[in-house]
């Protein structure tokens, strides 16, 4: 129970960190917070609503894992590496991915909840 304890309480201060020192996480945050709500009069059903909510959560996590790159490539080398770059761009990519996806699973149950499918 400890160690279940510890997990939790790093990974608040993770999140904690890098909502306070990312502008991408705070704002990913600030739309996971308001889509809680909206989703609630968009979603077409709860399996609707579990899955808009849920690939919001997927994109912060990889965003997290991101940042963490981010952070640890810049603490290995802070000088500009064309390695690290690409490390980085790629890491940029896969949010790019997960924001793409979003965006069609809102749009899709849009559509759906407002008789547009």
């Amino acid at each position: 129970m400890k160690r279940l304890v510890n997990a939790t309480i790093h990974s608040l201060q993770g999140l904690r960190y890098t909502i306070v020192h990312e502008a991408a996480v705070r704002q990913e945050v600030i739309v996971l917070a308001l889509a809680v709500l909206l989703g609630l009069f968009v979603a077409p059903s709860p399996a609707w609503y579990v899955a808009m909510i849920g690939v919001l959560l997927i994109l912060l996590a990889i965003e997290l894992l991101n940042t963490a790159i981010e952070k640890l490539s810049d603490h290995v080398t802070p000088e500009h590496h064309i390695e690290i770059g690409i490390i980085k761009d790629t890491g940029s990519a896969a949010v790019f991915c997960l924001l793409l996806l979003a965006g069609l699973v809102w749009l899709a149950a849009i559509a759906v909840r407002f008789g547009f499918f």
